[in-house]
């Protein structure tokens, strides 16, 4: 479930701010490039996650 909500919210973060940038840049909107950049995303999400530790760090009192 965590995979397809993390697909759904990339695309449509990554498309908004695909949509924003290209009418303050004055250029046409190009769906298939926000959807192309949100898989992008969302595979470094994954990456970026499974990197990172879950657990919890413990501290040593000296």
């Amino acid at each position: 479930m965590k995979l397809v909500f993390t697909l759904v919210w990339s695309f449509l973060l990554v498309s908004t701010l695909n949509y924003v940038v290209s009418s303050v840049n004055a250029v046409p909107f190009d769906f298939k490039l926000g959807a192309i950049l949100s898989v992008g995303f969302a595979v470094m999400i994954y990456i970026i996650s499974s990197i990172i530790p879950n657990d919890p760090v413990t501290h040593e009192n000296h």
